[in-house]
């Protein structure tokens, strides 16, 4: 009954904030992200994040990727593979170099500088997603372009995070590292191939087979599995879950059964499962280590924010992007986010953060995700 109640709590503080943002002529992802910051430890310290809380929020994170993969225009994105992986490298490059530097300047040894910077080196496609849905901007050339820089960045990140773990892992010989390292790669890029030509030769299939089904919400209920297992694999395999979720939705946006499709999961995510999602990433700020370390703080947030802004701006600007554009699409790579958080816990883990770091960069990403909804915001309606 506790959990129910926390759930209850949740959905009713995600509801409130939203309508105040949407009054207040802002994205509701901003509202529920510090609804919950107001609601976590930070605050009012009502709700924590629980294994039930948890688990639901990454169902609504799935099904966000879904819709997002779903509403791209696969052509659209096929033209823009080349920008999209330039702004996802400088997006990465300078970040890294800025967190590294700053690790530096704070008397951090080299490898968990290393680290510092491979947490900063993550975008949050998630949250620009949210907001660029919103805007009605995901589908031009400036959304297109953050949707498919960000998945290349979480691909990206976790190739980095693996080839780092395995190389300083001093529990084991590095010969064996370097094996383990090279078969875990194999197996991420494998599994990268089967997920987008499984997908795509699956979605018309799945289609034929729930139109035989009598059963209620057979459609809904057949694909839900599909997105559920191609995520498991993802995750299995070091990759982030919601890369397999974004690419069965871009196989299904390309079939007539799309709009429905896209109507009912719509409902069922944003109705439920993906204000969990952005709840609980504000349930994750805590004030612990921050003053204490005010200096710190101050300049990873600032560095974090401009060097992701700068960086991938400066990508879109070199594949021939306008300076207005290429301002709008450095904006939608600054949230970190979910992605962030993970290679941060990660790092910890590893005691290559401190407790009280640990604290203080995990309110650096925080704060990078609810500031980038605003520059995101702002970037866009300038351009309207």
């Amino acid at each position: 009954m506790e959990q129910i109640k926390l759930v209850i709590l949740i959905l009713l503080f995600a509801l409130i904030g939203g309508q105040i943002s949407v009054r207040s002529k802002l994205p509701a992802v901003i509202g529920q992200l510090i609804a919950g910051v107001i609601l976590g430890p930070a605050f009012l310290n009502w709700v924590r994040p629980t294994s039930l809380i948890k688990n639901l929020a990454e169902i609504g994170v799935i099904l966000l990727m879904f819709l997002a993969g779903l509403e791209s225009d696969l052509t659209i994105l096929k033209k823009l593979w080349y920008p999209s992986l330039l702004v996802a490298l400088l997006g990465m490059i300078v970040p890294i170099i800025v967190a590294y530097l700053t690790g530096l300047l704070f008397a951090f040894a080299p490898i968990d500088c290393l680290y510092l910077g491979l947490i900063f080196a993550a975008t949050s496609v998630s949250i620009s997603v949210a907001v660029l849905q919103e805007l009605g901007c995901l589908r031009n050339k400036e959304g297109m372009t953050i949707l498919g820089a960000a998945v290349v960045d979480d691909i990206l990140s976790i190739f980095l995070l693996s080839i780092a773990s395995s190389l300083f892992n001093t529990q084991r010989p590095v010969t064996t590292a370097k094996y383990e390292l090279a078969w875990h790669i194999f197996c991420q890029i494998g599994y990268l191939i089967v997920l987008i030509i499984g997908s795509f030769w699956l979605a018309p299939r799945l289609v034929k087979l729930w139109t035989k089904n009598t059963v209620p919400a057979a459609n809904v209920l057949l694909l839900l599995v599909m997105i559920l297992v191609a995520s498991f694999g993802a995750e299995f395999v070091g990759l982030s879950d919601v890369i397999g979720a974004f690419f069965v939705g871009l196989a299904f946006s390309q079939l007539n059964e799309k709009a429905k499709l896209q109507e009912n999961f719509t409902t069922i995510g944003y109705g439920f499962f993906i204000p969990l999602f952005f709840i609980s990433i504000g349930l994750e700020m805590t004030l612990t280590g921050i003053w204490q370390n005010i200096g710190l703080f101050v300049l990873l947030l600032i560095g974090a924010i401009l060097s992701k802004w700068g960086g991938a701006g400066i990508g879109a600007k070199l594949s021939g992007f306008s300076f207005l554009s290429s301002i709008q699409i450095g904006a939608g790579m600054v949230s970190r986010g979910e992605m962030a958080l993970i290679v941060a816990q990660i790092s910890r883990q590893k005691h290559f953060l401190t407790s009280t770091t640990y604290s203080l960069v995990v309110g650096v990403i925080i704060l990078t995700t609810l500031i980038a909804p605003f520059l995101l915001k702002l970037a866009f309606t300038n351009k309207q």
